[in-house]
Formats: C-alpha cells, sequence, structure tokens
C-alpha cells in the first residue's frame, strides 16, 4: 500500500512537471534544477553568475528552503526577481510547487529560470520539476566520493559545477578521482571547476549557459535577448 502511494504521488508530480516543462519550453525559457549538499555554494554560485547574466539575459529565481525566506532576500538586495518556496519540513521541491511559484514571474520576459532545490543529494534526484536539465553541485570541502556514495543525483543531471575550488590545495579533495567517479556514472555530464568568489571557471560557465538558452530561442524560432 504504502509503495502504491509513493507511485501514484510520483506519477502526479511528473504529469505536473511535464505540462510545466511544454508550458516554459513554449516560451523558449531554460530552466535549470539545482542540486547538492547544504553548504555546496548553490545560492552562491546562482547569485554570482547572475551578476554576469545582468544585460545578456533575462533571469529569475525560484528559491527553495525548509524554512526562512533568507536567500529569497538575498537575490533581490542583489536586483534579482526571485520567489521563495518553503517546503515547512519536506526535502526536496515539487511540481506543483513549481507550478504555484510561477504565478509570481512573468514569464514572457524570461530567457532563463534557476530553481534552488532544497539542500539534498538524495529525494530531489528522483523528482522533476519542468526543467530542462538537472545541475548537480560539488564542494571541494565536502568530499570527493560523493558521486558514488548519491549516484541518482549525478545520473540525473547534465552538468556537475565542482565549487570552491579555490580551496582545493586546503582539503583533501581528489580531483580526478570526482570527475572519473562521476563520469562513470554519467559519461555525459557537463564538468565545470568553478570558484564563485573568486571567479574562476565562471566565464565558461556563463558562456556555456548563455549558448544553451540561445539554442533552445533559435530551434523554436523565437526572438533571442541572449548576447555574448
Amino acid at each position: 500500500m504504502e509503495i502504491r502511494l509513493a507511485e501514484d504521488l510520483m506519477d502526479a508530480n511528473n504529469r505536473v512537471a511535464a505540462k510545466l516543462k511544454s508550458h516554459l519550453s513554449k516560451k523558449g525559457i531554460l530552466t535549470l534544477n539545482f542540486l547538492s549538499s547544504p553548504g555546496a555554494g548553490k545560492t552562491t554560485l546562482i547569485e554570482k553568475t547572475l551578476q554576469r547574466l545582468k544585460g545578456l539575459a533575462k533571469t529569475a529565481v525560484i528559491v527553495g528552503d525548509v524554512q526562512t525566506s533568507r536567500d529569497k532576500q538575498r537575490f533581490e538586495e542583489g536586483g534579482f526577481d526571485a520567489v521563495q518556496i518553503n517546503t515547512e519540513g519536506g526535502c526536496h521541491l515539487t511540481a506543483p510547487m513549481v507550478e504555484k511559484a510561477l504565478d509570481s514571474l512573468e514569464l514572457d520576459a524570461l530567457e532563463i529560470l534557476f530553481i534552488e532545490n532544497v539542500g539534498n543529494l538524495v529525494c530531489p534526484a528522483g523528482f522533476q520539476l519542468g526543467e530542462d536539465m538537472k545541475v548537480v553541485l560539488l564542494s571541494t570541502t565536502e568530499g570527493d566520493d560523493k558521486p558514488g556514495k548519491y549516484p541518482a543525483a549525478f545520473f540525473s543531471a547534465q552538468a556537475m559545477i565542482i565549487t570552491k575550488i579555490d580551496l582545493l590545495a586546503l582539503t583533501n579533495f581528489d580531483l580526478d578521482f570526482a570527475k572519473k567517479d562521476a563520469l562513470r556514472i554519467n559519461p555525459k555530464l557537463k564538468i565545470f571547476e568553478v570558484s564563485s568568489l573568486k571567479g574562476e571557471g565562471m566565464v565558461d560557465w556563463v558562456d556555456w549557459l548563455l549558448h544553451r538558452a540561445k539554442r533552445k530561442r533559435r530551434d523554436l524560432k523565437l526572438p533571442d535577448g541572449c548576447t555574448l
């Protein structure tokens, strides 16, 4: 009975996610679902990415947290559009939550939508939110064994960002091992090595995003507001 209930909940979520993906895609919005452990640097990475995208693409953020709206306030203080979702104890966002949050955004003005999921490498991996791709973060301060321990998150992602690369020399993090382990799980992963605070690797990451957003609108034959 419990297994059946879980399957029904997943099916219901995925139906809403499919509807959202179709809706967002028709508008030419590149939608990214960010996964990571707590403290891996999702908020800082997104914040620094948004700063670099100013004047290049129209963006917004949906922020997922168990409690508080601190990250939303942080984005808004930087001049970025943000919507808060509090799960009130839930370990991941769901498609219905995102659907409701979209009502607060002007979708016709958007080109890239960032969804910052709850800090967790387990539950978020299995739930679709209408995204074009999942982006999984792995920080040098949390250990190079995370891909092998939490393979679903890395298998479901299209890109992996190794964050806090500026702290590499201060840790026992084996960069080559982490990348090989992740690629063993998902050979198609696009990997970036980034220091959000120092700026290392950010140009390649942002250029890649812009190209993806531009290609999405071009494929749909929509006016392209992204510039390189």
